[in-house]
């Protein structure tokens, strides 16, 4: 896994503040293997670690399982168009925010909960944690054609009107 590096984070519209130190963007690349899915699952979780963000264990599995669904999303759905996938973790004073990008063109779709049927529903359990938590979570088109999933889920003390704003 191959970190391409930090991002100072969107300052948006709030007048200039100095940041908490542990806020940032940092994004990571691997190939859209099997492997990749726990390598990108212990990247999150030493980042938050490195950074000290005050988050709760119940949040960290959150986000750590949050990673481990849309990442095998995209390696299981998006590899033949996509070999190579990109996760982001940004991290402002209120959330944190877990994106997974891939080249492939297609939107999917949270499923329906069957209980006759094995797998399929990632996006749905995605969308579950994320909401229950207090967050929110989208599905977007990129710049150059792929898709990008992110959800924010807020730290301790926050609200669901204090997450960032989508891209």
């Amino acid at each position: 896994m191959e970190i391409l590096g930090s991002v100072p984070p969107d300052p948006g519209q709030a007048p200039p503040r100095r940041p908490i130190e542990y806020e940032g963007s940092w994004r990571f690349t691997a190939p859209a293997l099997e492997s990749s899915v726990p390598q990108a699952r212990h990247a999150v979780r030493d980042l938050l670690g490195h950074q000290r963000v005050p988050a709760s264990d119940d949040l960290v599995q959150n986000l750590l399982l949050i990673v481990s669904e849309l990442v095998t999303n995209s390696v299981r759905h998006a590899a033949l168009l996509s070999p190579e996938i990109a996760v982001e973790v940004s991290i402002g004073a209120k959330w944190v925010r877990v994106a997974v990008e891939d080249d492939h063109p297609y939107r999917p779709k949270a499923l329906e909960a069957d209980d006759d049927r094995i797998g399929g529903r990632g996006l749905l359990l995605v969308k579950m944690i994320t909401y229950e938590a207090g967050g929110e979570c989208d599905v977007e088109h990129t710049a150059s054609g792929g898709k990008v999933i992110w959800a924010a889920l807020p730290l301790p003390t926050t609200s669901a009107t204090n997450l960032p704003p989508a891209r």
